[in-house]
């Protein structure tokens, strides 16, 4: 009996800097309520899906930037979303800019089960850009001063009948993200993003190529890990800065299967079977009998290059 999980892949336009958190929780309802009406059972919004990517404007004291983060969820803002999505018995993810009792500060996503409760916790890893404002660049992209790396690694969670993961934004570009997730069998992975549709340090690179990378680098982590990927935008103009969107459903084949061609809140649904997964598992990247973890010291015994001598 084949495993279907309906998922709904809830893009977020635009937040700009003085939308609430209020405001941006009804427009995630109004997308959950349509997601329902889809039949879904799993609704998946963007990274930082509750303010504006701030990480582009720099704070000299970057304790300025803190009023954009969550003590605790859910909260004040967050308990509504949480409560229909228990009143639908709809799981969830999203993601948020955290801050630990400790003062630590996470770029972190969540899972959460039909009944409401936080199952999973994932906070990225993969941080792009810088720690310093840099006046060459186009415009700013300082989510190294405002985030640590995340410390929880790539964990995958037993949910709505499979084995589902998380990554972040640009974590998507590492092969690394996903063979991790791959290695504990993972059936689906949900990614939220949050991505500038101009290259801060190649602005000739162009939206087309930008929009290619995206997707080759979804479509190969599924395919090369035999998993469901669910890649939701947050796009549009924020405050006269353009993030492409690009929200799309990936099968274990590597196929873009759906995806939103607007970059206005909208969703897309598609049922995802689970056992779709298994094929690819018991073959070609059945890595019990293929895998050759003799040869692969340096994937974590270095960072950086290393050239032959």
């Amino acid at each position: 009996m084949s495993r279907i999980v309906t998922v709904a892949a809830a893009q977020l336009g635009a937040i700009q800097k003085d939308d609430s958190r209020q405001a941006v929780v009804r427009r995630m309802i109004d997308l959950m309520d349509e997601a329902k009406r889809q039949g879904a059972d799993l609704v998946v919004y963007p990274e930082l899906a509750l303010t504006t990517f701030f990480p582009r404007w720099y704070h000299e004291d970057r304790a300025e930037a803190d009023h954009w983060f969550e003590r605790e969820m859910p909260n004040a803002a967050t308990g509504s979303l949480f409560a229909r999505a228990r009143e639908h018995g709809m799981a969830m993810s999203f993601g948020f800019a955290e801050i630990t009792p400790e003062g630590r500060h996470f770029n972190t996503s969540i899972l959460v089960e039909r009944d409401g409760t936080i199952t999973g916790r994932y906070r990225k890893v993969h941080l792009p850009g810088h720690d310093e404002h840099d006046p060459e660049r186009t415009h700013q992209h300082l989510e190294k001063r405002y985030f640590e790396p995340g410390d929880l690694g790539f964990p995958a969670w037993r949910m709505l009948g499979g084995v589902v993961g998380m990554c972040i934004c640009n974590d998507r570009r590492w092969p690394e993200t996903w063979r991790v997730l791959g290695l504990q069998g993972v059936e689906l992975v949900v990614l939220g993003f949050n991505t500038p549709s101009v290259n801060s340090q190649k602005g000739a690179e162009g939206l087309e190529k930008r929009m290619f990378h995206h997707k080759l680098s979804l479509q190969a982590g599924a395919y090369q890990n035999s998993t469901w990927v669910v890649a939701v935008a947050k796009a549009g103009t924020e405050d006269g800065h353009h993030l492409m969107g690009g929200t799309c459903i990936v099968s274990p084949d590597g196929e873009i299967v759906a995806e939103i061609a607007h970059e206005d809140d909208g969703i897309v649904v598609h049922p995802c079977d689970l056992d779709a997964t298994i094929f690819g598992k018991e073959t070609i990247f059945d890595f019990k009998r293929h895998r050759r973890i003799e040869h692969y010291g340096p994937i974590t015994a270095q960072a950086g290059v290393i050239t032959p001598k």
